[in-house]
């Protein structure tokens, strides 16, 4: 099946959607670990706000970097290593590249004929945001939308698997991800200019990295990652 380009905000919607088959039900944006560790419900905002200041901005400026060096006809590995520097968990590395391998197949079934699609499905190891970085390229995705999307579905992944994890309202879960769009937005437009590999933020995460090791190695969890 082929799609053609689409309104941006149409795609923003579809690569958000939770049903995508991209293994996104299988993660919770490391929550299970800092639940297993000790975090309540009244501590999920402040995760959020945390992820949004740290890994997000790895994620998605990795994300911005990978789609300039796609409509540059630039090497992608740069990106990629720049990418695995800033996370050192091999636990959180594993479960984005099972991810980016997910993302690839459905984007080649989207988009054969792309070569932005070619590239990313040929690159060893691809993580999430190269994966996503492919896609945007295909379908003519702005950079800072791309970076919004990234903020988006880590905030929506982390409402989500809360549902589950703790006893909540989905109401008060909605209103999280809602205060947080502001924060989502600026983190977006700060990074949307990122081009160089190097400028990628190097914002470690040590505690949820940490918690995301130790859950790797639980006999008792509902997500893998």
């Amino acid at each position: 099946m082929v799609v053609d380009h689409v309104p941006s905000d149409l795609l923003l919607m579809l690569l958000a959607d939770a049903r995508l088959p991209v293994a996104g039900h299988t993660q919770s944006a490391g929550l299970e670990g800092a639940v297993q560790h000790g975090l309540t419900g009244a501590d999920v905002p402040l995760y959020i706000s945390a992820r949004l200041a740290t890994t997000v901005r790895v994620e998605a400026g990795t994300a911005v970097v990978a789609l300039h060096h796609l409509t540059h006809a630039l090497p992608l590995e740069p990106v990629v290593a720049a990418w695995a520097a800033r996370t050192p968990s091999h636990a959180l590395r594993r479960a984005s590249r099972m991810q980016g391998r997910a993302l690839s197949r459905l984007t080649t079934r989207l988009w054969p004929d792309e070569e932005p699609v070619r590239r990313v499905s040929g690159l060893d190891g691809c993580p999430r945001a190269v994966a996503l970085a492919g896609a945007a390229a295909a379908a003519g995705l702005e950079a800072v939308a791309l970076a919004r999307l990234v903020g988006y579905d880590d905030v929506q992944t982390v409402a989500s698997a809360s549902l589950k994890l703790l006893p909540l309202d989905p109401a008060e879960t909605t209103a999280w991800v809602h205060g947080a769009l502001p924060a989502v937005a600026g983190a977006a437009a700060a990074l949307a200019g990122l081009t160089d590999p190097r400028d990628i933020p190097a914002t470690a995460a040590p505690q949820t990295e940490v918690w995301a090791q130790a859950h790797a190695h639980s006999t008792r969890r509902l997500f893998s990652a």
